[in-house]
């Protein structure tokens, strides 16, 4: 001990009686200093640069076009919003293999068919699920999906009296409680598809199942009629409207744009008014202005209803697309316009738009405040001159593939936006309240009844 004591007194005792740092030491130190910053200096010089500044100045040089889009219509997203490689396994449900999942694609009765609902503007319902049937990244195992989609037609199914909203609801939480995987994340992996303004809610009780669940919708509003939005920003995904195919297709479309010199009005709003003030305050607007803004009242009955080709040759005859909001935040005509190639300007204050992590799209739409629909609105989109609008349409022209729902051999699609948005939504870790592990990597229940064994149907909560 007393020798311990006596090392411990002559370490202390030895650091004690350390010469002072003199004033040669400290020029010395300056002069190190200074002569590795120049040696390093003409090493950096000697050499070309590594490949992390090169990727750095990539991405610098992708800052002000995020998506990059070529005129063969390939689509190249940025590293920045997305990755440079697309790994996924999707499980798709089939018809078959679960009670009640036919009734949510086809009615109560089965009579309704997916090609009466693949048209207007829910065909998203069906043109996603037929997109991941075919898909290279769909998965036959279970066990090896990184998520799992749900397929589901109800909001055609509803329109087309296939099933009330009491039955919609009944029958979701039928299926669901047939669903292991679904109860082994709480159904975190899981993917369901609600393309109107109503999104989620059409399953009344969304709130207490799906409510971990991944949703597509292209309705992105929190201040919905319901009070409580169905969005979430860090699980859903806001996916584009369903254009009419007839505009959409490559080669020859049912309506070519116009030139802007040969464009009679300013600026269009096609809608009916639903009792809406930003709309009222537009038909109201074309009535003072009848040469500069067109505001037809559309029928959607009868002898006046216009057709697929009237309402698209109406729409083309403009240079502003005008997109108010209507029974939600989103509406069609935001993406119809980039096809008849005129602006859309939207005013919707709640409006989401898809992708953005990857897309400005301060390039080629403009956004105006709702409140300040009238006269000053005109005089603005007046006052720009004919070659901005003309970049903006140039813009538009090459993102719009990007609203095409098309096979994945296109290079340029809304589903290669969609899939990369599910990428980024892969949880390697499935956790549930509901879900228990142990030592050896078994998954088990509460019961301790290892998931393997675990039998429908399922209690939800």
């Amino acid at each position: 001990m007393g020798s311990l004591n006596n090392n411990r007194a002559r370490i202390f005792t030895a650091h004690h009686h350390d010469p002072p740092c003199t004033r040669n030491h400290q020029i010395g130190a300056i002069l190190l200093v200074a002569a590795t910053f120049f040696l390093t200096r003409l090493f950096d010089q000697s050499f070309p640069p590594c490949t992390t500044y090169s990727f750095d100045h990539h991405l610098a040089s992708q800052s002000q076009s995020l998506v990059h889009v070529t005129d063969g219509g390939s689509l190249s997203w940025p590293q920045r919003g997305y990755g440079t490689y697309l790994s996924l396994k999707i499980y798709v449900y089939e018809e078959y293999e679960i009670d009640g999942l036919k009734e949510l694609l086809r009615g109560r009765e089965g009579k309704i068919s997916a090609d009466s609902c693949i048209k207007g503007q829910w065909g998203t319902q069906v043109k996603i699920h037929r997109l991941l049937q075919k898909s290279r990244f769909r998965t036959r195992k279970k066990e090896e999906a990184d998520l799992f989609f749900v397929p589901a037609y109800v909001k055609c199914v509803r329109m087309m009296g296939g099933l009330s909203d009491k039955e919609i609801n009944q029958t979701y939480v039928k299926v669901l409680s047939q669903m292991p995987y679904f109860r082994r994340s709480g159904g975190r992996d899981h993917i369901f598809v609600f393309p109107s303004g109503a999104g989620a809610h059409l399953f009344r009780s969304w709130a207490t199942y799906i409510n971990r669940s991944i949703i597509l919708t292209p309705e992105g509003d929190r201040t919905d009629k319901k009070d409580t939005s169905a969005f979430n920003t860090w699980k859903d995904i806001i996916i584009p409207g369903n254009v009419d195919d007839g505009m959409t297709k490559r080669g020859t479309i049912v309506v070519q744009p116009l030139p802007l010199s040969k464009r009679k009005y300013l600026a269009n709003y096609l809608g009916r008014a639903q009792g809406k003030i930003g709309r009222l305050k537009l038909i109201e607007l074309a009535k003072q202005y009848p040469d500069k803004l067109e505001s037809p009242e559309l029928k959607f009955s009868g002898p006046d209803k216009l057709g697929r080709m009237e309402y698209f040759q109406h729409l083309r005859n403009a240079k502003f697309c005008l997109a108010p909001r209507g029974e939600s935040s989103w509406t069609l005509r935001f993406y119809e316009s980039f096809f008849v190639e005129c602006v859309p300007v939207v005013l919707s204050d709640q409006a989401e738009l898809p992708f953005q992590n990857v897309i400005d799209y301060t390039h080629f739409s403009i956004k105006w405040p709702s409140t300040r629909i009238g006269p000053e609105l005109l005089d603005y989109l007046e006052s720009i001159p004919d070659e901005d609008v003309e970049r903006m349409i140039a813009r538009g022209r090459q993102i719009r593939c990007v609203w095409v729902y098309a096979p994945e051999s296109e290079l340029c699609s809304a589903m290669q936006g969609i899939l990369w948005e599910l990428q980024r939504k892969v949880r390697e870790f499935h956790q549930s309240a509901e879900t228990f592990w142990l030592h050896n990597r078994t998954i088990v229940n509460r019961n301790f009844v290892e998931f393997s064994s675990w039998k429908p149907p399922i209690p939800l909560p």
